[in-house]
């Protein structure tokens, strides 16, 4: 009998966020006690299990083919195994660090292994995967992903593999928490209940990547696999969806059976949850601890300007009241440098965030992601401080760089707003307080914002290097 085929599939790290962020100007650079507790600080983020398994790769070593072998391997923790023998390596690659992977792809070719690149990043950009690739998977993989398996196995890879349509998520597919190492991970229970996003605001592509059409998962077939993650890993779970009240009928019958299983749960959802009184109660009976939610702007023009403008500053804040009170704590993420702020845009975050009470307000710079309508913008307004024809040159970072001009406001000036916005916001004394007022998952609370005074610390000195550069 032949030996089994074996396939890597590879997570990239990113070097922002809970990760452990980094100096955009290099690593190693910073010496004395500020590089010291940097450092110390990156440590203890991984330590304190922060980091969550990427659940696109977890899908895909879930689906079992006779004569294959699926492996993850996660470069948070661990390094590549170029020791053994892998008949193909799996790499999924994000633009933001889409150099990265390429490097890793191209030393892997060198040392004579087959890599197949997928993700957001080979769907959007085909063509630049092309020269470091032996595969190239399109689009969301969770049914061609068998394809490519079963033709390693009979010796008939192709050089790429396109859907034809968007999987039928009605379809189960049993995911394998069990492939996943929990000691590394905050919680090794991820949930998607369907994807697709009806929106169509301009600084995001999952309208793009993934339909704006919502696609929903059998809540049968969820409520099993909750079950089944709960035998292996009884922490909290995290439903990843980015709206998971979209559907209020189906949420709603979602999370009334969810409700006698006893989970504690985090989960992204709008606004609008405060203006769905039944829902919310569900949640909350149902476990919810946490929700992640996209405020972006409270300026109206901004919100119209990049086509989120669904409420207004007023609903916003009543709607983030009414969560809290049914004792959901939130983190509120916004944007600074939308083509409606001004000068006076930060001071308006902070009322805002004083009159709700936010739990964790995170204050992101816009990030003109290529593939998306606010990069091609843009790059057609001559505003990009990167070059737009090289894919590379974009990456993600923890608001430590400045990518464009803002329409109303001087990159200097911007810069040194953001700058006095985040130092207002984040501090020992209100990283404390937040936690204590938190209405639920108080030590969460608390962590992400002693973590963020950490981050944006490290983010103001990045940017104040950038403002010192000729422009």
């Amino acid at each position: 009998m032949d030996a089994p085929k074996k396939v890597l599939l590879v997570f990239i790290a990113s070097e922002s966020g809970v990760d452990g962020a980094r100096s955009v100007h290099g690593e190693g650079k910073e010496n004395g006690p500020f590089g010291w507790f940097d450092r110390s600080v990156r440590s203890l983020i991984k330590q304190t299990q922060f980091a969550i398994p990427s659940l696109g790769l977890t899908i895909l070593a879930s689906i079992e083919v006779d004569g294959v072998e699926q492996r993850l391997c996660d470069l948070r923790f661990e390094e590549l195994p170029v020791s053994e023998q892998w008949d193909l390596i799996g790499i999924s690659v994000q633009t933001g660090l889409s150099s990265k992977a390429f490097d890793i792809a191209d030393t892997l070719r060198a040392k004579g292994f087959r890599v197949a690149l997928g993700g957001a990043h080979a769907t959007l950009f085909p063509e630049s995967c092309r020269p470091h690739a032996d595969v190239l998977v399109h689009g969301e993989a969770d049914d061609i992903w068998r394809d490519v398996l079963e033709d390693l196995r009979d010796g008939r890879l192709k050089r790429q593999y396109r859907p034809a349509e968007f999987p039928d998520l009605s379809v189960p597919r049993p995911v394998n928490s069990r492939l996943l190492d929990k000691k590394r991970y905050f919680t090794t229970n991820l949930v998607q209940t369907g994807r697709g996003c009806p929106w169509h605001c301009d600084f995001c592509n999952v309208h793009v990547l993934n339909g704006n059409s919502l696609r929903r998962r059998g809540i049968e077939d969820i409520v099993r696999e909750v079950e089944r993650f709960r035998e292996y890993d009884d922490r909290i779970f995290f439903f990843v969806d980015d709206s998971i009240n979209a559907n209020e009928e189906y949420a709603g019958e979602l999370f009334s059976r969810i409700a006698p299983l006893g989970i504690t749960w985090f989960g992204q959802a709008t606004t609008a949850l405060g203006r769905q009184p039944r829902l919310l109660e569900t949640f909350a009976r149902s476990g919810c601890q946490a929700l992640l939610t996209g405020i972006e702007s409270i300026e109206p023009a901004s919100r119209i300007s990049h086509r989120k403008n669904r409420n207004r500053p007023a609903e916003l804040a009543e709607s983030i009241i009414s969560i809290r009170k049914a004792g959901i704590s939130l983190y509120g993420s916004f944007i600074y440098g939308l083509d409606g702020d001004t000068l006076d845009t930060p001071a308006a975050i902070l009322d805002f965030v004083k009159e709700t009470g936010l739990d964790v307000p995170g204050i992101n710079i816009l990030r003109p992601n290529p593939g998306t309508r606010v990069f091609d913008r843009l790059r057609e307004e001559g505003r990009l401080l990167f070059d737009p024809d090289d894919l590379g040159a974009y990456r993600y970072t923890f608001g430590q760089e400045l990518l464009y001009r803002p329409k109303n406001i001087a990159p200097g000036d911007f810069i040194e707003s953001y700058s006095k916005l985040t130092s207002k916001l984040f501090t020992i004394r209100n990283s404390l307080k937040r936690g204590l007022a938190a209405p639920r998952a108080k030590a969460a609370v608390l962590l992400f914002n002693l973590f963020y005074t950490h981050l944006y610390t490290l983010s103001r000195k990045d940017l104040g290097q950038q403002r010192l550069q000729p422009d």
